[in-house]
């Protein structure tokens, strides 16, 4: 799966319980219960996903990743196709991204679209 492909990017996305997908910010924006967790952009097919601090300073001393505009004061991240991480890796980040935006819903929430606590 390349998930700086729109199509398996979709895909990977509407596996995660309680997504939704829009087409906003001339991206492809993942979110689950109306919070953003990851996008692909068009322009340049760039992914940005929330990481933890610890993550943030780790990932954004590599090549292909640096801190996503607009979102960085978030702890966000920017990967290009380029970068030095694995498929595996990006893939593992995004559903880390995932989890701890789902993780800040309400409980009541979380059970309405199926993720599991």
């Amino acid at each position: 799966m390349n998930l700086f492909d729109r199509g398996d990017f979709t895909s990977f996305v509407e596996d995660l319980a309680g997504t939704s997908l829009v087409d906003q910010w001339d991206s492809r924006v993942a979110k689950v219960g109306d919070k953003v967790f990851g996008l692909l952009s068009d322009a340049d097919r760039h992914l940005a996903f929330k990481v933890s601090e610890e993550s943030f300073e780790i990932l954004t001393s590599l090549d292909g990743v640096s801190q996503a505009p607009y979102f960085a004061k978030r702890k966000w991240v920017s990967v290009r196709p380029d970068t030095e991480l694995t498929a595996a890796d990006v893939e593992e980040y995004l559903v880390r991204s995932y989890r701890t935006v789902s993780g800040s819903l309400t409980r009541k929430l979380r059970r309405e679209l199926g993720i599991e606590d």
